[in-house]
């Protein structure tokens, strides 16, 4: 999650006065308004948690009223106060800091407590209304769509909320998983609009796991009906011979057999991306993103008009970053963003192992470029588990029980601390990565995809030395 504080308030209290209320935007997008006093709380709360040598830097009280360089001057403070919390692997995950920015959610928003009907859509089409309290957050939400579904608790942390856009043809943005400081009725009521909606779909890339779910009726139909929408949607590409088979088996009822083929097809499980930029294996190309079976995928449109295929495993990343910039909407101006209109620009940067000794950083300039580091890290994740011998079934139950406390085993698989822009214009920001290079990850990799970058999809003048995963 990218949290920044881009800009300022000066609002009225209620004896008359006024103040300055700092702005949190998460994805781009206000979370909730917030004083000093405010934040200097729950610092003051953490701090006493957990000890004054885990907590970072605060920015100091002042005596006086603040002169605006000194406001712009505690506003960066704050901003890098709060990435610092958020990407720390005790504090991101605390419940003082996620129950904090989720009653600071509602204040801002003013949404009282009480009972409400929140709709939340299944990927078969029809919308699911529960019952929940305004004040609600994420797991208790998600809790309640199981509940009704009559899923069992065991497979409810096999599933995730998602927030999504829906376009007017229908096709679907993946704007990001709904997060444990937020109440996802807030969230969605406060965007104002009927195109976004709240999605329940699967929330693991291993295809093993399915097994877990098939053996549940009620996961067994959830399973299915994302699989039947992929398929339409055409993230899963299907042959006419397959198209054949597929339907045959939804006519005879047959969903475990429906699911056994769509896994043997091409993008089965991915999530795909909208259209965007980036600057591989040329700048200013553009391309389709998948993520799925630890890698994103590229379907990439040369200047010349040529398509190119191939897959970044995530393997074979170093590390990666998100970056973040604010672009004025008004042509030619150069005045702060504060002053004008401004869109937030979002890439995902990744250095990637192209060959045996050579390291290569990749970019992808998209409004979902979260969303796909998000994807990424949860790859890792999976990853992690497997190598230590874990199991995912018992950290997904774990995690749906105990949201706010870790393991020592997982605490490795929350990112470390920032990282800085390459581009000093842009603001630094969270890093959603983990240094593969910093442990052994030889083996986990059981797939050796002909697609992969190094494969021959990107031919012709971009060819590369194939190495496998067990290179790293």
């Amino acid at each position: 999650m990218h949290f920044s504080i881009p800009e300022t308030e000066v609002r009225s209290g209620d004896n008359g006065s006024t103040y300055v209320a700092y702005n949190i935007h998460v994805n781009g997008v206000l979370h909730c308004r917030v004083r000093y006093s405010q934040l200097l709380g729950l610092h003051e709360q953490i701090k006493k948690e957990y000890g004054s040598n885990v907590v970072p830097a605060f920015p100091p009280k002042k005596i006086f009223t603040l002169t605006p360089a000194e406001v712009e001057q505690r506003r960066e403070q704050l901003e890098k106060y709060m990435q610092a919390v958020r990407q720390h692997p005790l504090l991101g995950a605390c419940d003082l800091f996620n129950s904090f920015l989720r009653k600071a959610q509602q204040e801002t928003q003013q949404i009282p407590t009480e009972e409400a009907a929140l709709d939340v859509c299944l990927c078969s089409g029809p919308k699911l209304s529960v019952h929940i309290l305004t004040s609600d957050q994420t797991e208790d939400v998600l809790e309640a769509v199981a509940t009704k579904l009559d899923l069992p608790d065991d497979l409810v942390g096999y599933f995730s909320l998602f927030l999504v856009h829906e376009g007017v043809d229908g096709s679907l943005t993946f704007v990001r998983k709904l997060q444990e400081f937020e109440l996802p009725y807030v969230s969605i009521t406060s965007l104002q609009s009927s195109e976004f909606h709240i999605v329940l779909r699967k929330s693991y890339w291993d295809m093993a796991y399915d097994h877990d779910v098939m053996d549940n009726r009620v996961g067994l139909n959830l399973l299915y009906a994302q699989t039947v929408s992929d398929i339409e949607r055409g993230w899963i590409l299907v042959n006419k011979d397959q198209q054949r088979q597929l339907k045959s088996l939804q006519e005879k009822g047959s969903k475990k057999e429906f699911i056994h083929l769509a896994q043997t097809l091409k993008y089965y499980g991915y999530i795909k991306f909208d259209p965007c930029i980036t600057d591989f294996p040329e700048k200013g190309c553009q391309v389709i993103v998948s993520a799925g079976n630890n890698e994103l995928n590229f379907h990439v449109k040369l200047p010349n008009e040529q398509m190119k295929e191939g897959s970044f495993k995530v393997t074979r990343m170093r590390c990666w970053r998100v970056t973040s910039s604010q672009v004025p909407v008004t042509n030619g101006t150069t005045n702060p963003c504060g002053s004008t209109k401004c869109d937030v620009k979002l890439e995902l940067a990744f250095e990637y192992l192209m060959s045996k000794d050579r390291l290569q950083w990749v970019t992808i300039t998209s409004q979902q470029a979260i969303m796909m580091s998000i994807c990424l890290q949860s790859m890792v994740d999976e990853l992690m588990v497997k190598k230590s011998g874990g199991s995912i079934k018992k950290v997904l139950k774990k995690r749906h029980h105990e949201s706010v406390h870790r393991s020592d085993s997982q605490q490795a698989l929350k990112s470390p601390p920032l990282l800085e822009s390459p581009d000093a214009n842009r603001e630094q920001i969270v890093k959603l990565s983990t240094k593969l290079n910093s442990v052994s990850l030889r083996g986990i990799s059981t797939s050796n995809s002909t697609n992969d970058i190094s494969g021959n999809d990107f031919h012709g003048n971009y060819a590369f030395e194939g190495i496998g995963d067990d290179d790293l």
